[in-house]
């Protein structure tokens, strides 16, 4: 086999749905070996870490994993529920996710929010003259993965030494006299290297797909410092590419503009939280969660997952009935990432068909209550839809 790929179901619906892109990677010849590997709530619970260090070796090992989808709690919950002989011995849980994208330096994010035509959930908006119009969304999100908001750096009671820090910065002072115990700190940490290096990404990106500009998404005006940085890089690395427009637009501006005019974004590039947000809100634009897949890539590792969570209130339903596109689409990132071109754009042209179509969609596609009746009302369950995918390969495809 010339790949070897860590399968990381993890919890809930991730074990429903990436067995299904398993089904269509298998369907269009990709020949690998696939690793179990552990991860999420139950590592937790049982061992007080949620990615396991045997997980993270066999990453190291083998660069390349498919992650299905966590479940996450707050902090105070996810304690209570470690098993009773590891309460109380320190542990902290800390999303699983987030700790491979630090430790493997997975810094580059990239999430696709590309419409497929006849999805009944893409964006429509009323016509000047009467009517609808359904603007062609094919935004593309570059998100900063390892820094910003995410970076884990963190005080409840901060220390008296962080205090005294913080104090020599003149707009501590309206906080000088709050008591540490009412006080909670997250710090936003963006550097240099890593501001260019997505801004870059961003950048290769749009030449080598034929896009005419990259939109910067941050808050320079108020996150003068952070923002500011993300910004002065942006321009810096625009010189090099000057055939492509740089635009800069404040986060909270541009989630009003992108339900006014989504199709003039192509490629946006944004740090940490504000990336999420932004590629959050596009992915609602066509077909929302069920529909929007993401690559963590770093420079010697890279996972690929869709971006929904674990929907723990739909994981016991038998037959299931979640949408696997999300998870089908990050199938298909990976095939691109290692050079398998031809069977990535098999993957997404039957997806399309099937969308297309409309003849097999899933619950979230009819606008339905999730829940068993969802079937009932001629949703089909997440086994159906991949076989419909599969029926759209062509004969031979392997």
């Amino acid at each position: 086999m010339a790949h070897t790929i860590v399968n990381m179901p993890g919890d809930g619906i991730g074990k429903q749905v990436l067995p299904e892109a398993r089904r269509v990677l298998d369907a269009v010849g990709f020949q690998a070996e696939y690793i179990d590997a552990d991860i999420g709530w139950d590592c937790w619970t049982n061992e007080g870490n949620a990615l396991p260090q045997r997980t993270i070796d066999l990453l190291a090992k083998h660069k390349l994993g498919l992650f299905g989808a966590i479940t996450s709690k707050p902090k105070k919950e996810a304690a209570a529920e470690l098993k009773p002989e590891l309460r109380d011995k320190g542990f902290s849980y800390f999303s699983p996710i987030v700790t491979m994208r630090q430790h493997f330096n997975l810094d580059v994010c990239l999430r696709p929010c590309i419409g497929f035509p006849g999805n009944p959930l893409n964006f429509i908006r009323h016509k000047a003259g009467g009517g609808f119009e359904e603007p062609r969304v094919r935004t593309v999100v570059f998100r900063q993965n390892t820094e910003g908001l995410y970076a884990g750096v963190e005080w409840t009671k901060p220390p008296d030494q962080v205090r005294a820090a913080l104090a020599t910065h003149a707009k501590f002072k309206p906080f000088a006299n709050v008591p540490p115990e009412d006080m909670a700190l997250s710090v936003r940490i963006i550097t240099r290297p890593a501001a260019r290096r997505i801004v870059e990404a961003a950048f290769q990106y749009a030449r080598k797909h034929g896009y005419k500009s990259v939109t910067l998404c941050e808050k320079p005006n108020v996150l003068r410092e952070t923002s500011g940085m993300m910004e002065d890089e942006a321009k810096r690395v625009q010189k090099e590419y000057p055939e492509i427009a740089l635009w800069s637009t404040n986060i909270d501006a541009q989630l009003m503009w992108l339900t006014k005019n989504p199709e003039d974004y192509g490629v946006v590039v944004a740090s940490n939280l504000f990336g999420d947000v932004i590629s959050d809100a596009f992915a609602g634009l066509v077909g929302g969660l069920g529909f929007a897949a993401s690559g963590n890539i770093g420079r010697d590792v890279a996972v690929f997952e869709p971006t929904h969570g674990s929907a723990p209130k739909y994981a016991e339903l038998d037959p299931p009935i979640v949408n696997p596109i999300g998870m089908i689409l990050a199938a298909a990132m990976l095939l691109d990432y290692i050079g398998e071109t031809e069977k990535n754009l098999l993957v997404r042209n039957a997806v399309a068909a099937v969308v297309r179509e409309g003849k097999v969609r899933t619950y979230d596609m009819m606008r339905l209550p999730g829940g068993a009746r969802a079937l009932q009302q001629g949703a089909a369950s997440t086994t159906q839809m991949t076989d419909a995918i599969l029926a759209q390969l062509p004969r031979g495809a392997k």
